[in-house]
């Protein structure tokens, strides 16, 4: 019964059933269902009528009821544990999502995203997605150097394609555009065997510093992104490396670790430049830290590049309005996407687990990056 003075709540429209769509085409509800299913066991006129007659009334398939029946659920699933906060303002998932989604849509499969708050939420959501059958495969983002996600997958039998992370050595295929032949990831041998995509992160941090070092950069500090993922610590292990094969010391080209947010950037940016020898280059691990590390310079009255260089991992529009506008890696993000839903889809058509090295970012030298300024 209606409270006085409270409108009397519309009812939601009942989903039009299989029933619904039998009696309308003048067929029994088995032909429906053969026609729907595309089984035989009907004529081709009326399994042409069912389904107008299903497109009329807006019928779509049950995904738990096609599961239940061993059907494919016609979804993947994509879990991100990171801060909430962190993810408005970076614009890498969205062009990694924008490409997934362009290979997904292609299939008429859809994609279930979800934002959880931690490494063990997101395990206990893959057991019950796939105790649900809720999904088919899911892409796994932001691999750890210590992840316990590889295991429980295998260990739930769930299709998965590891994004940007270690994997066993399995068939390699390069992409086209690889500058070489591609290897299996650091940390390969310690995992099992899930589908991989990688991004080759010890030769882009190489041709920064190959940029830097060539303008007479000494002092090169890497503000990082969350420690303990994998691509992190690869990156901090190459400048560590870059550097030691060009002689730079140890104690002034270095990494410090963020929350890749604007005010985590600003804030190791300030505690750099408060420094006794504070660096002559900076390189964030992506497009906000680098934009916000530049207003933080701004507001110092130093001037990038004359006083200090700037040099983004990830490109994006920021980088390219900002003024100066920002030296930046360029790749393509959405492409990279791309290759791993492709890679997912294959391994649920029965293709093998390989592992697919990304195509290797080119450095965008901008106004943001300059000669070393003399001490």
């Amino acid at each position: 019964m209606t409270a006085p003075g409270e409108a009397a709540r519309p009812k939601p429209a009942r989903r039009p059933t299989i029933k619904d769509i039998a009696r309308r085409a003048g067929v029994s509800e088995s032909a429906v269902s053969f026609a729907l299913n595309d089984r035989p066991g009907v004529s081709q006129d009326t399994r042409a009528r069912v389904r107008r007659v299903a497109e009329e009334l807006g019928w779509q398939a049950n995904s738990a009821a096609r599961a239940l029946s061993g059907e494919r659920a016609g979804a993947l699933g994509l879990v991100l544990a990171r801060p909430a906060q962190t993810l408005g303002v970076e614009s890498f998932f969205l062009q990694l999502v924008s490409g997934i989604q362009e290979v997904l849509s292609a299939r008429k499969i859809a994609l279930l995203f979800q934002v959880v708050e931690d490494l063990g939420t997101e395990c206990a959501l893959y057991r019950r997605w796939w105790a649900e059958r809720r999904v088919d495969g899911v892409l796994v983002v932001d691999p750890r150097t210590e992840d316990p996600r590889p295991q429980l997958l295998t260990a739930l039998g769930l299709p998965a394609v590891v994004i940007g992370g270690p994997a066993a050595p399995a068939a390699v295929a390069p992409h086209p555009d690889a500058a070489a032949p591609a290897a299996p990831p650091p940390d390969a041998a310690a995992q099992p065997p899930l589908a991989t995509v990688w991004a080759d992160d010890a030769k882009a941090m190489a041709r920064i510093l190959d940029h830097l070092y060539g303008l007479g950069h000494r002092r090169i500090v890497h503000v990082a992104g969350l420690p303990g993922l994998a691509h992190t610590e690869r990156r901090i292990r190459s400048l560590r490396t870059e550097a030691a094969l060009r002689g730079l010391d140890a104690r002034h080209v270095r990494s410090v670790t963020t929350d890749y947010s604007d005010a985590e950037g600003a804030e190791a940016t300030r505690r750099l430049l408060d420094a006794a020898q504070p660096p002559t280059a900076i390189i964030y691990d992506n497009d906000v830290m680098a934009v916000a590390g530049t207003a933080v310079a701004a507001g110092r009255g130093i001037p990038v590049p004359a006083a200090l260089s700037i040099v983004a991992w990830d490109d994006s529009a920021l980088c390219r309005v900002t003024h100066p506008r920002l030296t930046a890696l360029v790749r393509d993000t959405p492409g990279f996407g791309r290759l791993a839903a492709q890679e997912l889809l294959a391994v649920l058509d029965g293709g093998p687990h390989r592992t697919v090295q990304g195509e290797l970012p080119h450095l965008e030298a901008r106004e943001s990056t300059g000669p070393c300024p003399h001490d």
